[in-house]
């Protein structure tokens, strides 16, 4: 039985997140970002970030740092690691708020190189599918870095997100075909010449077509 699963997925360059922002500008990488909503008037986030080092030596270079948004400022620093608080409203349409609104809390976000990186838990491929194609919508880069399934009869399984979109019209066709014909079984319900005839296409052709899609499946897979 399926205990669900856990993604990782990655943004890059999303709009409006003071966090992000602060790790294109000023090259910070936070490995810890936590956030609290106003209980009086369940309208502004705060959210405080942990990065390594120092934001510099001097008021100057701590000033510069938090020009990079508004209202981030530097709230604690003890030289190994610095602090970072910031506020916003509820509702902005983050990465974050794009995947609470599917009742999947954040498990852990971090930032690097101007990107987010975030960690939650859904129940089934389909609502992974529906938060992905939401963020996709939303921000122009979102990159589904891993997923793990845990399952009660092995300690835990790696799964790989496959972007439909990557195959043609031609090639998801050929590929249904195929399959539906029983050309990938064995023993072959039918081979390539009678799945080439019940698509019009001559035999090479169905088999250029198969190559290809074959090829951007185990690019997927294999994460090459």
């Amino acid at each position: 039985m399926s205990t669900g699963i856990r993604a990782t997925l990655k943004v890059e360059d999303p709009a409006d997140c003071p966090a992000a922002q602060l790790s294109a500008e000023k090259g910070v990488t936070s490995h810890s970002i936590s956030k609290s909503v106003d209980p009086s008037t369940g309208e502004t986030v705060t959210a405080e970030l942990v990065a390594e080092g120092c934001p510099g030596d001097d008021r100057t270079a701590a000033a510069d740092i938090e020009s990079a948004s508004d209202d981030l400022r530097v709230l604690f620093s003890d030289g190994s690691r610095t602090v970072y608080r910031f506020s916003r409203e509820l509702g902005c349409g983050c990465p974050c708020e794009c995947i609470e609104q599917f009742n999947a809390p954040i498990a852990d976000v971090q930032t690097t190189d101007g990107a987010l990186v975030l960690v939650f838990h859904v129940s089934s491929t389909d609502e992974l599918q529906d938060i992905v194609t939401e963020l996709q919508e939303r921000f122009s880069d979102v990159q589904v870095q891993r997923l793990i399934q845990a399952r009660a009869d092995r300690s835990k399984q790696d799964l790989v997100f496959v972007d439909r979109a990557a195959l043609t019209a031609r090639q998801r066709e050929v590929l249904e075909t195929a399959n539906e014909m029983g050309y990938f079984e064995y023993p072959k319900r039918a081979n390539a010449t009678e799945v080439a005839d019940a698509l019009d296409i001559t035999p090479a052709t169905f088999t250029e077509h198969l190559a290809a899609a074959q090829r951007t499946l185990l690019d997927s897979v294999l994460d090459t």
